[in-house]
């Protein structure tokens, strides 16, 4: 009787030792981020929370989103280090456009086989990126997947919870005739419209090591997706904010409305063009033949976050938006109209 090869695990391309060693990694990571309210270590099948105790009439606040084809850049620059912080950033900025304060956070990783140093840089960036918003990295799952998923290729999605006083939840139904409206500014594209890039790049042959004022593109292209945590929740403690808008895919044609009443409408000033990064807006635009008008429906255009305010609160604002040294730019204002929920004036 012949002797039949063992058919293991790990010849299947799955190295639980690898798996066992990226638990260690993240530990350290994690333990760095950890609130009073946690009660469970990285490793356990569940992780425990407390709700803070500071909140009379909690309510929990959850979200999902992921870093998308940005990865492919960090790829082809092998930096990896960024992306951690893009997946934190984009689950938390939408948080907050609620009133809600990120509690924790937990991550998924896919790929087809472990890279031990590839993993540390995303998750030493997940890690820096939880500290930067005040939440704790509780767990996650990292999945092999030989064979059905691209060779050293991965993909990321992030889940956070946050929780919220019931009566200070932005309703929809607090803007009104005549507020302002703020744009703060990005960090770049943060996390959206690579799908565009990535093509503009293979379509034009794009170096990524062309300069870009003191940089290169690929630097720029990877800089990690604001996160505004701390600058929201200094503005609150004086300023009443009405509504609060993440840019993200869609830019601001798609998201702004979505803080509209029905019956009132967002008019928005960019006849000035990009109010912020308008080397990298007007590289992109330039490239891909497209106008101003066609940018803002794709990326966020210099403007990573929106708040409106009641006029009676602009000096307030400005005033703390300069204390926390976040640029920002005045955008236009709400007013009453049926028709239509925004209206952009370009140049």
């Amino acid at each position: 009787m012949s002797k039949q090869k063992k058919i293991t695990y790990k010849s299947s391309g799955v190295d639980v030792n690898l798996g066992y060693k990226l638990v260690d990694i993240i530990k350290p990571f994690a333990k760095k981020t950890l609130r009073k309210e946690i009660d469970s270590n990285i490793g356990s099948f569940a992780a425990l929370a407390s709700i803070p105790k500071n909140y009379k009439s909690p309510k929990l606040v959850a979200c999902t989103d992921g870093v998308g084809t940005k990865i492919s850049i960090a790829e082809k620059l092998n930096d990896h280090s960024t992306v951690g912080e893009d997946l934190v950033a984009m689950c938390v900025n939408d948080l907050i456009t609620v009133g809600a304060e990120p509690l924790f956070f937990l991550d998924y990783l896919v790929t087809d086989k472990i890279n031990l140093r590839k993993k540390k840089q995303i998750f030493k960036g997940i890690s820096k990126g939880c500290l930067a918003a005040g939440c704790s990295l509780i767990g996650g799952e990292t999945a092999e997947h030989p064979d059905e998923f691209p060779k050293g290729k991965y993909d990321l999605a992030g889940f956070s919870v946050g929780v919220a006083e019931k009566n200070k939840i932005l309703k929809i139904s607090n803007v009104k005739n005549n507020d302002l409206i703020y744009g703060l500014s990005s960090t770049g594209l943060h996390s959206n419209g690579f799908s565009l890039i990535r093509k503009l790049i293979q379509s034009k042959k794009i170096n990524l090591k062309a300069r870009i004022g003191k940089t290169t593109l690929g630097k720029v292209l990877l800089k990690p997706t604001k996160i505004y945590v701390s600058v929201v929740r200094e503005l609150s403690k004086s300023i009443s904010l009405k509504q609060i808008c993440h840019i993200t895919g869609g830019g601001i044609v798609e998201n702004l409305p979505r803080v509209i009443p029905n019956g009132k409408c967002a008019h928005i000033d960019f006849s000035g063009g990009y109010p912020f990064h308008k080397d990298l807006f007007d590289l992109i635009s330039s490239k891909a033949n497209l106008t101003i008008k066609e940018m803002t429906e794709v990326f966020n255009c210099g403007v990573g976050l929106i708040v409106i305010i009641h006029p009676a609160d602009k000096a307030n604002l400005e005033y703390k938006l300069k204390k926390v040294r976040q640029p920002f730019v005045r955008l236009g204002k709400v007013v009453n109209d049926k028709t239509k929920k925004l209206e952009i004036q370009f140049g």
